[in-house]
């Protein structure tokens, strides 16, 4: 009996508990011994989950129970131009999805930015949230406490940064609804995303407040942040960071990448993303902006879940003269470069093809070139969505690369 088959064998006894695993044997074995023991109680064949390229240790803080690795095809779009306030150059986007025509998609419309001469791209704001909620006794106290917390930002500040050392408290702004509390703290987490830095360091600052106020701590995230749900908050005031770019399209550049007319994919663009999303009551008034942010965060290791927010985007097209300019603005797009997911071997390489792994310098500008390009990348995505729907190609396309 081999080790990880002893291990299974401990765990179907109930000798071990799956978690456990690792204190017995070392990562991979665990990981084995989960596999065999899925594959006995299933019938699951499991041998390409557990073809995995790397130390099942080096994952050990991104996964509890590991049995193996999923794996996601991964394609590449561009060269992409992006005239950005961190990302200046020419950059290649790694997209990993189990979506046919997506990254041809993006492609097409990286080829029309191409032809413009690049996308301008921006970081416009950057504040990672944690917003807990507090008791108080009646509006009274609550305002007390939202007066306190104003008059004493700074000495917020002091407890909250005395937690990191890179990470920056830049508000907090009370809520108050009845005998509730909420305090919504922005950060500049610098190049990573930063929600765990934000949760620790606003445990800090919240036991100050309720030393100092009459408040009572009921929760550290009050879902007034908003993590990893849809809210308007995010779409007004933003989370991680708020990024836009936009590119300036001729005619003829138009009519050659999308076969159809700058006056047409205007008309798509607001009858399908400002009328339609509006009559829907969407939070995001854009064509599929969440389709390469998604692919986008699968390749380059940032939490997945957080394309709920990566979502809220506009996409705005105008006809200016005989040009057609186009712009995508995503409000709260969390991504970072160091930490979580992207010390993983897969995911780091995908982040070296960006140029853009590890911390930046100045801190921060790793994560904000990431941003500018995942935008930018978006915005052709957008483009080529538009100009299919104009141009009446959304049906084949999906026929010919979506099998």
């Amino acid at each position: 009996m081999t080790d990880a088959e002893d291990l299974a064998a401990k765990v179907q006894a109930g000798e071990l508990r799956l978690h456990e695993l690792e204190a017995h044997a070392d990562h991979d074995t665990a990981a084995a011994a989960r596999r065999h023991l899925l594959a006995e109680e299933t019938g699951a064949d499991l041998d390409t989950v557990g073809d995995y390229a790397f130390d099942a240790e080096q994952a050990d803080s991104a996964i509890e129970n590991m049995m193996g690795a999923a794996q996601v095809p991964m394609g590449i779009a561009g060269p992409i131009p992006v005239n950005g306030g961190a990302a200046d150059g020419t950059h290649y986007l790694p997209l990993a999805t189990t979506e046919g025509a997506l990254v041809a998609s993006v492609n097409r419309g990286c080829s029309a930015i191409r032809a413009a001469g690049g996308s301008t791209a921006r970081v416009l704001k950057n504040a990672m949230t944690r917003a807990p909620v507090f008791r108080v006794a009646d509006v009274g106290e609550a305002a007390e406490v939202s007066s306190w917390v104003r008059a004493n930002a700074d000495t917020l500040r002091e407890a909250a940064e005395a937690t990191t050392s890179h990470g920056e408290l830049r508000e907090v702004t009370p809520y108050v609804v009845g005998d509730n509390v909420f305090l919504r703290f922005a950060y500049d987490t610098k190049d990573a995303m930063g929600m765990n830095m934000a949760t620790i360091a606003t445990q800090e600052a919240a036991e100050l407040v309720e030393a100092e106020t009459p408040a009572e701590l009921v929760a550290l995230s009050g879902n007034l942040c908003t993590d990893k749900k849809p809210a308007a908050i995010n779409a007004v005031e933003g989370r991680g960071r708020t990024v836009a770019a936009d590119v300036l399209l001729s005619r003829e550049q138009v009519e050659d990448r999308f076969k159809t007319t700058p006056e047409a994919i205007a008309e798509a663009n607001t009858r399908k993303n400002l009328v339609g999303s509006a009559k829907a009551g969407s939070l995001g008034f854009n064509a599929h902006a969440a389709n390469t942010i998604a692919a986008a965060f699968l390749a380059c290791g940032q939490d997945i879940a957080q394309v709920v927010e990566g979502s809220n985007a506009i996409t705005t097209v105008d006809v200016r003269g005989d040009e057609l300019y186009a712009s995508l603005t995503i409000a709260s797009l969390e991504v970072g470069t160091v930490g979580g997911g992207t010390k993983l071997p897969t995911q780091a390489e995908a982040l070296d093809v960006l140029g853009v792994r590890g911390g930046g310098d100045p801190a921060g500008a790793n994560a904000d070139a990431l941003a500018e390009v995942i935008c930018t990348g978006a915005l052709a995505g957008e483009l080529s969505l538009l100009g299919a729907l104009a141009s009446s190609h959304l049906a084949s396309a999906h026929e010919e690369l979506g099998r």
